[in-house]
């Protein structure tokens, strides 16, 4: 559970950035997915959501933008939103400040967005306090762990039965990790989040 929905006391941590969306008039949920655009992955993802009528909000790595413009042109012709995810995807705690926030304004001359999402989450305060300055940081409620060859499609799935709750801000990555069960756990994500009564926003 405490990587599907991340802990208060790690909330707390962070209170600059935004781990869920409080609504109280109606029940939404927001998809995101990380760590693209690939041609392997994000066009089909794309035409899956296209099927379902559902927008969602793509995290993207500089780097991938910059080998696949026309992804990440396409993604937003469809009426998707998109965020900064670092120009090589670091881990924060791994790097010190200088080097991560000048990685991620690297990303920004790729990625216009003012919405920034960490690899793996996690964060330095420092780095904190520097990407707030132009960027909107957006951590996540529910992480579907899509990537993880521990899980399979039914396993991802179950993780967005049990964890999502109005306001969630939900990961899935279009990536090849996530290739093996993305596209049987998103359709039947989708399919029972419409079912029960929820909407989709963007960020």
């Amino acid at each position: 559970m405490f990587i599907e929905r991340p802990p208060e006391w790690l909330r707390r941590k962070c209170p600059e950035a935004l781990f869920r969306v409080e609504d109280e008039e109606r029940k939404m949920v927001y998809l995101t997915f990380d760590d693209g655009p690939i041609p392997e992955v994000t066009p089909r993802l794309l035409d899956l959501l296209d099927t379902y009528d559902v927008k969602g909000t793509f995290f993207m790595v500089g780097d991938n933008v910059k080998k696949y413009p026309h992804l990440y042109k396409e993604v937003l012709r469809r009426g998707h939103m998109v965020g900064n995810h670092t120009m090589h995807h670091l881990q924060g705690l791994k790097e010190n400040c200088e080097r991560y926030v000048a990685d991620v304004k690297e990303a920004s001359g790729y990625i216009s967005s003012g919405l920034f999402r960490p690899p793996h989450g996690w964060l330095k305060k420092s780095q904190v306090r520097n990407l707030v300055k132009n960027y909107r940081i957006v951590m996540y409620d529910l992480v579907t762990r899509d990537y993880s060859r521990r899980l399979n499609a039914d396993d991802v799935f179950e993780n967005v039965k049990r964890y999502a709750r109005p306001g969630s801000i939900i990961v899935f990555h279009d990536s090849l990790k996530s290739l093996p069960r993305l596209f049987d756990a998103l359709p039947k994500s989708i399919e029972w989040l419409k079912e029960n009564g929820y909407e989709f926003g963007v960020l």
